[in-house]
């Protein structure tokens, strides 16, 4: 929630008029509870989404690296169509368990943001996975997983997409 990245997309989507909800999973930072795996994770996104809908905020969901596994498997185990973006997700065959397959997803915009030096994520694999989806995919040049100095190449493509489910 802290990280460069976090912090500097938050201030670009507000200044965009894009209202942002940032949460740190069960047992990270100052957060209550203990980790879950990985796969309890999907009901800290659930609480944070019924958050979300209790203030009446128009709603798409996006997360950066295991941000963006637990809130599209929170996707697949809620049938959701939301609008979602993944900012170098943990993608099949190295993660098998962090990301639900195609056939387990409703239809939705999605969008895959990667980083051409990401040094965690294969480049490749998460290209056939937006594939499978059918999410649009975009790599920043010159990017690690991390995306440092790069937030605004970031937000300029989450923009659009975010907007587009207001």
């Amino acid at each position: 929630m802290t990280a460069p990245l976090m912090r500097g997309l938050t201030k670009l989507l507000i200044e965009a008029g894009i209202a942002v909800l940032r949460f740190n999973f069960r047992g990270v930072g100052r957060s209550s509870g203990t980790w879950g795996g990985g796969l309890e994770e999907i009901h800290d996104v659930s609480a944070a989404v019924d958050h979300a809908l209790g203030r009446h905020l128009p709603l798409s969901i996006a997360g950066w690296s295991f941000g963006a596994a637990a809130s599209l498997r929170w996707q697949a185990a809620h049938r959701s169509h939301l609008t979602w973006v993944g900012i170098a997700p943990p993608v099949p065959p190295k993660y098998e368990l962090s990301m639900p397959e195609a056939k387990d997803l409703e239809q939705a915009r999605r969008t895959v943001i990667m980083g051409n030096r990401d040094q965690l994520i294969d480049v490749d694999d998460a290209r056939t996975y937006a594939a499978a989806l059918g999410a649009e995919f975009h790599l920043i040049t010159g990017s690690d997983h991390f995306f440092h100095f790069r937030e605004d190449r970031v937000a300029q493509l989450m923009i659009p997409a975010l907007s587009l489910s207001s």
